[in-house]
């Protein structure tokens, strides 16, 4: 579904501008301050799900990546209001990952109901697919986790069998997250598919293949 354009959107997002890092590349391989985690959410849409996780670990760097401007400035004005110092938010394809960060920097990077691009020619362009798992197993340190969640079940029976295929070690697999209650930080989509009582997948996968950056 497509967003509806917001209302003044230019100095809304100048008013944020101090959340938003406009030249990232910069930034590649000094993105952290000390030993804190780096955390980064590929397509943070509205925030929700940013800006709860970041206030719940206030020692951990957020980095929320999305392309909808008219989404990311909800997402920052939220962070905003809560006061978060360690959230920051960057307008870029995930594609550009590797330019952003460098091999071994990211602690864990959260994929959250992306969008499924059904159908053979375009899969290429789901952020579980073979274009983008190597540029995750780069840019994560040893050990370091994907965690992912959909309510689409192709999406995610593919994303398993990709995972799995590309040297993906898999584990935490549920097809309904929620089941017992909620369970961990919703986004706004997730919040809402709970309400319709739509069943939410969700796993955790973590590289055991080798990595560039010199560890398996």
């Amino acid at each position: 579904m497509r967003m509806r354009k917001k209302r003044n959107l230019i100095p809304r997002m100048a008013r944020c501008a101090h959340l938003q890092v406009f030249e990232p590349e910069t930034r590649r391989g000094v993105w952290r301050e000390g030993d804190s985690p780096l955390y980064v959410e590929l397509g943070c849409g509205k925030g929700r799900f940013t800006a709860e996780t970041a206030a719940a670990e206030p020692e951990a760097l957020y980095v929320a990546v999305e392309r909808v401007p008219d989404a990311m400035v909800i997402a920052m004005e939220r962070a905003d209001r809560l006061g978060l110092a360690n959230v920051r938010f960057l307008d870029m394809d995930a594609a550009r990952l590797g330019e952003v960060f460098a091999p071994g920097e990211i602690d864990r990077l959260y994929i959250n109901f992306c969008d499924p691009w059904p159908g053979n020619r375009h899969a290429k362009r789901r952020l579980t697919s073979h274009r983008f798992l190597p540029l995750y197993a780069e840019a994560l340190r040893p050990g370091g986790e994907i965690h992912f969640k959909t309510d689409n079940v192709p999406l995610f029976d593919y994303s398993l069998e990709m995972f799995r295929s590309m040297g993906w070690a898999v584990s935490e697999v549920t097809r309904d997250l929620h089941a017992d209650g909620v369970c961990g930080v919703m986004t706004d989509y997730e919040a809402k598919f709970y309400e319709q009582g739509i069943p939410i997948c969700r796993c955790v996968a973590v590289y055991k293949g080798e990595n560039d950056h010199g560890q398996a």
